[in-house]
């Protein structure tokens, strides 16, 4: 029987088996981890993605032998480090994904390897902090705490001992903490008719994310302005944690489930009514549209809850469609450099957020579709932020380019380290970060 070369059916994703004990034998992990990294050593298609595979081709080559049987098993980890769980390998470049039969998912296997390296005790202080999002963020939004937070990471000094004595990267730009975070105040919505459409409910749940509610509150802001101004009813969760992603790329298993299981009985009760559940990060949807289901593919309620969930602009594109949104764009935005997040492109919607920015006329829209290279919670880690830098120097040249008025990208730590990068290209650059929620609601023209 021959092999063929790759695999032209639709990519398939097996669920994650991860509470039988097998999943955690480090004798198994290994054994697959050599077979995945032969695969890649023979196709090397995915060099230019992440500092992964440059580290594995390295191994190999700089070994004995050349190929796989010269790589020491202790310096595999080298290679999983790397992995940010991104997972555009598996949804872009990779042949050899299932239903071919090699069955190759490398981000999968990277998370397996991680939930072993976590559960032998190989997480540090630090990485344990930057992924406790929710009791940073509530320390850091504390009366009276936001400004001084700001004030120390701000401070040249102060980071140079934040590197020194955590392991985060003094020269990587941190998101401010908001003095008054979102969730404290939550808007009211408008008494509106519900006018379901044939691919949107009518009314949508707000899942506000630790990002928005604890750094930038003014997308969720922004995001309750559209749909109000299109007379679209909303609520908000009465509570809520973190969806769980900066866990899940540390590989604390535990950790997701724990936070899945506080947060799913609203949102499984919120689908059931028939609420289209939007969340302004892509991670956030992410998490609940693929990765959750994944882990818990036994249970319907988590399935029921991925199916309810959009993106936002997947769920204004959509409203458009089913004529249900209003188009009338009295500001418009000039030129803007869209960069399209890694965790947007692999959720299979399409280009949603561009297709609406070219909604607005006289906007011109460069789009970039590319790592921007900061990704959770590895572009802030000081072993990292130079292989970062380097990952998005592509993408801070393209988004330059045209001389834009606004860089926007629904990512907004990715936006935030494309505004680094760009700032330190030669020349500089004028233009202003906006999340691509903010600019739409610009083109209306609210305030």
């Amino acid at each position: 029987m021959t092999t063929r070369e790759g695999s032209l059916e639709r990519p398939t994703r097996h669920p994650i088996d991860w509470r039988n004990p097998q999943f955690f034998d480090q004798e198994a992990i290994d054994k697959e981890l050599e077979r995945v990294f032969d695969i890649c050593h023979g196709c090397r298609r995915c060099v230019s993605l992440c500092g992964s595979f440059p580290t594995l081709f390295d191994l190999i080559d700089e070994g004995k032998t050349g190929e796989m049987d010269g790589v020491d098993r202790a310096d595999y980890m080298k290679v999983v480090d790397q992995c940010y769980l991104c997972d555009l390998c598996y949804m872009t470049k990779c042949p050899y994904v299932p239903p071919h039969p090699w069955n190759v998912d490398f981000p999968h296997l990277m998370l397996r390897a991680k939930a072993k390296k976590f559960a032998d005790g190989g997480a540090t202080f630090r990485d344990k902090l930057l992924t406790s999002t929710d009791r940073v963020g509530k320390l850091s939004t504390a009366p009276g705490m936001a400004g001084m937070v700001n004030a120390i990471n701000a401070s040249p000094g102060m980071r140079k001992v934040m590197e020194s004595k955590l392991g985060v990267a003094a020269e990587a730009a941190l998101p401010p903490y908001a003095k008054r975070p979102f969730r404290r105040s939550l808007p009211k919505s408008g008494d509106w008719a519900v006018r379901n459409g044939e691919r949107t409910p009518g009314k949508v749940a707000i899942f506000t994310t630790c990002y928005v509610n604890y750094n930038e509150p003014g997308i969720g802001h922004d995001l309750v302005k559209l749909l109000a101004h299109n007379e679209v009813p909303f609520r908000f969760l009465q509570s809520e944690v973190c969806c769980g992603m900066p866990k899940l790329e540390l590989g604390d298993l535990a950790s997701v489930q724990a936070l899945m299981e506080r947060n799913l009985p609203e949102l499984a009760a919120l689908a059931a009514e028939g609420y289209a559940i939007v969340t302004p990060i892509p991670s956030c949807t992410l998490m609940w549209k693929q990765e959750l289901p994944l882990l818990f593919a036994d249970r319907e309620d988590v399935q029921h809850v991925a199916r309810a969930m959009f993106d936002p602009f997947e769920y204004f594109v959509a409203r458009d469609k089913d004529r249900l949104l209003k188009r009338e764009f009295p500001r418009t935005l000039g030129k803007v450099s869209y960069h399209i997040p890694c965790h947007s492109r692999v959720q299979n919607v399409g280009q949603k957020t561009r297709e609406a920015l070219e909604w607005v006329p006289g906007t011109e829209i460069n789009t970039v579709e590319r790592c921007a290279g900061h990704d959770g919670t590895y572009g802030v880690k000081a072993e990292f932020f130079a292989e970062s830098m380097r990952i998005g120097k592509p993408v801070f040249a393209r988004m330059a380019e045209p001389e834009p008025d606004y860089v926007s990208s629904d990512c907004p730590i990715a936006g935030r380290r494309i505004m680094q990068g760009m700032e330190q290209r030669e020349g500089g650059t004028q233009a202003r970060k906006e999340h691509p929620l903010t600019l739409l609601r610009i083109a209306y023209g609210l305030d």
